[in-house]
């Protein structure tokens, strides 16, 4: 990775929980939106480039790190509170035990997340024989951090957290995945851990794009509003746009 990724990657943290203070809204259908469309290209994205290059290696039994890397995001799920699927709603008494669960979670997610995201270039280029990187796995997280980032803020807000000590959390939260990323170039490049971490990473994101789209039906009465169903196409339709 580059120093500019890096960079991106810890900043888009950054500007999506700091937007909480420019767009004063709660838990309104803006952010519903967003969510729908970031689901939408992170499920696209994976099952356009993560998935054939996982499952085109020569290596054996990933598709047990991919229903880990599923497992995973459902237990990471039960700290975080959902809160990358939008949940902003606070259930306990003290808002430090939340801060603590949440932070803990969401973390956590990062990190993994990250793990794979120094060496992805490499990945890529073993099971691709075009020229042409987009670094798809770089932006499915982006793509993931910044409305994770926005939730996070509201819910902070929300439990009663100062504006200091909310930027205090997005710099940990946002520091996750950059954490993850540095951490696989210390270990070296292994190819056939690089192929195990990417395909948790397909587990996680599964776990969460078909959560975020299966939530987009509020009513639970097999119905998606007509802006959703937007958000949805576009999401999917700039990722079929990184395949050529």
């Amino acid at each position: 990775m580059s120093i500019w990724e890096y960079i991106l990657l810890f900043s888009s943290v950054l500007i999506g929980g700091a937007a909480i203070f420019v767009f004063q809204v709660r838990s309104g259908r803006r952010l519903k939106l967003v969510l729908s469309f970031s689901g939408a290209y992170i499920l696209g994205i994976t099952v356009l480039h993560l998935m054939p290059g996982v499952f085109s290696s020569d290596f054996h039994h990933l598709e047990y790190f991919v229903l880990l890397g599923f497992v995973i995001q459902l237990m990471v799920d039960q700290l975080s509170q959902g809160v990358e699927h939008g949940h902003i709603h606070a259930h306990q008494e003290s808002k430090w035990a939340l801060a603590i669960q949440v932070m803990l979670g969401l973390c956590l997610h990062a990190f993994l997340e990250g793990l794979p995201l120094a060496e992805y270039e490499s990945f890529h280029a073993s099971h691709h024989a075009e020229e042409h990187n987009h670094n798809h796995l770089f932006w499915g997280i982006i793509m993931d951090k910044v409305p994770a980032a926005f939730a996070l803020g509201i819910l902070l807000r929300e439990a009663g957290f100062n504006a200091k000590k909310i930027f205090g959390f997005l710099i940990i939260f946002a520091a996750m995945s950059p954490l993850g990323a540095f951490t696989t170039t210390l270990l070296g490049q292994n190819l056939e851990l690089l192929s195990q971490m990417v395909a948790v990473v397909v587990g996680s994101f599964l776990h969460i794009a078909t959560t975020i789209i299966f939530e987009a039906d509020e009513n639970k009465q097999h119905r998606i509003s007509w802006p959703k169903i937007g958000a949805i196409a576009i999401g999917l339709g700039i990722s079929m746009l990184t395949t050529h």
